[in-house]
């Protein structure tokens, strides 16, 4: 089925519809929402044959590869999931209305601090057509209304998808807007859009998210790219360890989630090396190393080489089968290199080492640190929140996951008797 994309609403006409439909959208009960939720999951099930033939035509046409193909790619128990996605928000508490503190003055003022929609979110992302859904829903969820502004490469995925959205009785116009992807004019103008947009959300790879913070006039939330590590401690469980690395790495490499770097401890580092570097390359990776981890790997045989790592190679998000193997004297240098070189996303320590633990997550200055498991749970549905806008990196206005409280504001309601000052 061949989809005409067409945009005959300029950008400044949807960021206007956006901004109405965000006032009619903060009333809306939270039955209501959960009432549209629903229909939606519903809608999705029952067009995803046409969903399926739009996103096909996008996967044809984009000439793309690896993981970035598979980003774009929508299959059957993808789209199930997306619905599931869509229910599991609906069964989320409301944040919208939620008390935060409340108390009395001395006057007798009533003073009461409050959860609040937004307003109107936009955000720039590359070729994920789930983010279209997981995003309108909470921004739904949330009284919220939204400003989408995909990748061409899923141009026609996200027009499908936004009409099936859009098409639910009671979703008002213009809460799930869809801009123009064939140019960039669109995202200047979104960027600028201040006084009708209240807030940017870039999602995506490290230029995309770099250009938005650096151009915007409109608040940004900076969702960050995932160069993540494992630290394999001495006092390691290596059985758990591997299971831990070949997870992070292999589960699904395209994801900023997915473990990009492995610290092993020195003590430990001449039987665990060669070890999981087997392992690593028995799973399709390739491993590139420092001088110690490639000299320990050094007897493993033909095929199971590890290639030199450059400085650039412990900054770089690899987002495929390739990992970087590094040999470090403990747990401070450890945490040192992760500070040093990570993007502040998720990282992991594997370790029997309480003190080294508590150490490790302590130290470590990012978005989430784990001891003793995979990366790869740093995601809004993991942590319980059902879907997720991104992963935030930065400190301000929330970081990590996150989805229905961080696209939240607050104000306050004050009650008097007739108090004047």
């Amino acid at each position: 089925m061949a989809l005409t994309i067409t945009n005959s609403i300029s950008t400044q006409e949807k960021l206007v519809r956006a901004r109405g439909a965000s006032a009619k959208l903060a009333v809306f009960s939270t039955d209501e929402k959960n009432a549209r939720l629903l229909a939606i999951a519903d809608a999705i099930e029952t067009q995803a044959q046409t969903i399926l033939a739009a996103n096909r035509e996008d996967v044809e046409s984009s000439g793309l590869e690896g993981a970035m193909r598979d980003r774009l790619l929508l299959t059957p128990d993808r789209i199930k999931d997306m619905a599931q996605g869509v229910r599991e928000v609906a069964a989320l508490d409301d944040p919208i209305g939620e008390t935060l503190a409340e108390w009395t003055r001395p006057n007798g003022l009533r003073i009461r601090k409050l959860r609040v929609p937004l307003g109107v979110v936009g955000i720039i992302y590359e070729s994920r057509p789930n983010v279209t859904v997981d995003t309108a829903v909470l921004a739904l969820k949330t009284g919220n209304a939204i400003v989408l502004r995909g990748g061409k490469e899923a141009a026609h995925s996200n027009q499908r998808l936004v009409e099936i959205l859009s098409a639910v009785p009671g979703v008002p116009e213009g809460a799930i807007e869809l801009l123009d992807s064939s140019t960039r004019q669109s995202v200047q103008e979104l960027i600028k859009a201040r006084g009708l947009v209240d807030v940017i959300i870039p999602r995506g790879g490290a230029g995309l998210i770099a250009f938005v913070t650096e151009n915007s006039s409109v608040p940004v939330i900076e969702t960050g790219a995932g160069n993540c590590h494992i630290f394999v401690d001495e006092s390691a469980d290596l059985e758990m360890a591997d299971r831990i690395v070949i997870n992070a790495k292999t589960q699904r490499p395209s994801v900023c989630n997915s473990a990009e770097k492995l610290l092993v401890h020195e003590r430990i580092a001449p039987e665990y090396v060669p070890r999981i570097v087997q392992k690593l390359i028995e799973a399709g990776v390739e491993v590139r190393g420092d001088g110690k981890s490639r000299s320990l790997a050094a007897g493993l045989g033909a095929g199971l080489k590890i290639e030199p790592a450059a400085e650039q190679d412990w900054y770089e998000e690899y987002l495929r089968l390739c990992m970087a193997v590094r040999v470090v004297a403990n747990v401070d240098e450890a945490i040192a290199h992760i500070n040093c070189y990570s993007t502040k996303h998720s990282d992991s320590i594997v370790t029997r080492d309480e003190a080294n633990a508590r150490k490790f997550l302590r130290g470590v200055d990012s978005a989430a640190v784990y001891w003793n498991a995979s990366t790869r749970f740093t995601d809004g549905a993991e942590f319980g929140f059902g879907a997720e806008m991104g992963i935030s990196t930065q400190k301000l206005h929330c970081r990590g996951p996150f989805a229905l409280a961080e696209l939240t504001s607050s104000k306050y309601e004050i009650v008097g008797t007739g108090q004047v000052r």
